[in-house]
Order: structure tokens, then sequence, then C-alpha cells
């Protein structure tokens, strides 16, 4: 697996775990939106950047459909990237 889509991929689900357990607790809860304000849109590039790597790298590696997918699932999913990466590597 490539070393970017394994960056992007930690980093993305870092965002969303941040997102998640930080941001909009900090928002909804303490009325402090500055968070989702941040946090929202970088987690939005990686999140993108993430399915832009899958789907080139599916094209590169002759991706099964199976494999495909499971990658654009594992990035909706809190903590998906980590298993996906786990999964593929074993």
């Amino acid at each position: 697996m490539s070393y970017w889509f394994r960056i992007v991929g930690r980093l993305e689900a870092c965002s969303f775990l941040l997102l998640l357990l930080i941001a909009m607790p900090a928002k909804y809860y303490m009325g402090m939106p500055i968070f989702v304000r941040v946090v929202g849109p970088l987690h939005g590039l990686l999140f993108l950047g993430y399915c832009g790597l899958a789907f080139s790298l599916a094209l590169s590696e002759n991706w099964s459909l199976r494999k495909h997918l499971l990658a654009y699932a594992a990035a909706i999913l809190p903590c998906g990237t980590f298993w996906f990466e786990k999964t593929q590597n074993s």
C-alpha cells in the first residue's frame, strides 16, 4: 500500500475522531463553534484526499471491486481507515 495513502488515512481517522469527540461536543455543549469551523474543513480535505488516493491506487494496483469499496466505507466509519490498513497489510 502506498506510503501517502497510509499517512492520509491515518490523518483522516484522527481528524474524524477529533471532530466527533472534541469539536462537536465543544460546539453543542459549550457553545464554542470555532473548533468545528477549523477541524471540519480539515477533515473534509483529508477525506477527499483519502478517497482520491484510494481511487488512484485501485486503478494502478488493480484492486478488486470489494477492496475498492471497502476503502471508501472505511473512510465513513470512525477509525475505519486504521482497520482497512491493518486488514490489507496482514
